[in-house]
C-alpha cells in the first residue's frame, strides 16, 4: 500500500506494543494518529497525540467524527492488572472487559463511516490469553476470546468494504518486561520457553499490523495471525526430559 494521504488510528499508543504499531505505520509514511487518555512521556514521532477514553462512547464518537479521513483503526487499548477471581467483584472484572472487547467495539463503530469511505481495514491486537487458561487475569482472557469472535463477525457485516483482522499476540518485551518477569534474569528465563528463543518486540507487532492492514493483504479478512514465536513449549515436554534425567 502506498501510505501518503492515508491515516491510521492507534488507540493505546503511547507506549509498549502500542507505540510499536505506531512507529510502524509512520515509518512507512502513514499519517498516524494515536488516542489515549494520558500523552506519551516521550513524543512519538511522526505521530499525533490527541486524548480520548474509550471508555466515554459519546467521546469516542465525536473523536471520529471530527477527523476527515481514517484509513486503518488499529484496536490496541487495553490490559489488566494481575488479580485472581476471588479477589475482586464481577463489577471489577467486568471493567477489564469493558476495556479489552467493549471499547474495541465502540471504536469500530464510530469509525465504521470513514473506514468506509476509505475502503479501509480495522486491526484487533488480540493475545494468546485468549485461548488458553490465564490464571491471574482470567477477566482479560475472556475478553480477548471475545474479540477473536467479534473480528470474525465484524469481518462479514463490513464486507466487502472494511476488512477485519486479529494479531493474536504472545508475550512481548516491553519496558515493564522486566518488573513484571522479576528481573532480565526472569526475562531471560520466560524467553527460552518460545520456540524462537526471545519474546516479542513491539516493532515485531507494528511489522504484523502493517502487513495486516497493507494490500499486501487485500484478500485477508476475519483471519486471525499469531504472532507469538512458535508460542510456549509444552510442560509435558520438559516433565519427560526431567523424568528420563532422574
Amino acid at each position: 500500500m502506498e501510505w501518503d494521504g492515508k491515516v491510521a488510528v492507534v488507540t493505546g499508543g503511547t507506549r509498549g506494543v502500542g507505540a510499536g504499531i505506531a512507529r510502524a505505520f509512520a515509518e512507512a509514511g502513514a499519517q498516524v494518529v494515536v488516542c489515549a487518555r494520558r500523552p506519551p512521556e516521550v513524543p512519538l514521532k511522526g505521530a499525533e497525540f490527541m486524548p480520548l477514553d474509550l471508555r466515554d462512547a459519546d467521546a469516542v464518537h465525536d473523536f471520529f467524527a471530527a477527523l476527515a479521513r481514517v484509513d486503518v483503526l488499529v484496536n490496541n487499548a487495553g490490559g489488566t492488572p494481575y488479580r485472581r477471581l476471588t479477589e475482586a467483584d464481577a463489577r471489577r472484572h467486568a471493567r477489564v472487559i469493558e476495556l479489552n472487547l467493549v471499547a474495541p467495539l465502540t471504536a469500530s463503530l464510530a469509525a465504521y463511516g470513514r473506514l468506509r469511505s476509505s475502503g479501509g481495514s480495522v486491526v484487533m491486537i488480540g493475545s494468546v490469553s485468549g485461548g488458553r487458561p490465564s490464571p491471574g487475569s482470567a477477566a482479560y482472557g475472556a475478553a480477548k476470546a471475545g474479540l477473536e469472535s467479534l473480528a470474525r463477525s465484524m469481518a462479514v457485516e463490513f464486507a466487502p468494504e472494511v476488512r477485519v483482522n486479529t494479531l493474536v499476540v504472545g508475550m512481548v518485551r516491553t519496558e515493564l518486561s522486566p518488573l513484571h518477569y522479576g528481573g532480565e534474569e526472569g526475562v531471560e528465563a520466560v524467553s527460552r520457553t518460545v520456540p524462537l528463543g526471545r519474546l516479542a518486540t513491539p516493532a515485531d507487532v507494528g511489522a504484523a499490523a502493517v502487513f495486516l492492514a497493507s494490500d499486501a493483504a487485500a484478500y485477508i479478512t476475519g483471519a486471525s495471525l499469531l504472532v507469538h514465536g512458535g508460542g510456549e513449549r509444552p510442560a509435558f515436554l520438559d516433565a519427560a526430559t526431567a523424568n528420563k534425567e532422574t
